[in-house]
């Protein structure tokens, strides 16, 4: 069996942990952490994937910037 958790580190507390020991009672179980890449995530879709190398290439050319009015901010 195999079960996928994707929790931000400062949530894992005792009631996971004791949630994760219950599911695989006497079991062996490996535990391996990784940081998810949320680029990943969003270049999986092929149209986000387009809209974003797109956009990406804009700021590289200096082109379809939009600047907010900064008086606004302040």
């Amino acid at each position: 069996m195999q079960t996928i958790y994707q929790i931000n580190a400062d949530e894992i507390d005792q009631t996971l942990l004791e949630s994760i020991k219950a599911q695989f009672k006497n079991k062996e179980i490996e535990i391996v952490v990784s940081e998810r890449d949320e680029t990943a995530y969003l270049l999986r879709s092929p149209a986000n994937r387009e809209r974003l190398l797109r956009a990406i290439g804009d700021i590289e050319e200096n082109r379809n910037i939009i600047v907010p009015n900064q008086e606004q901010f302040q």
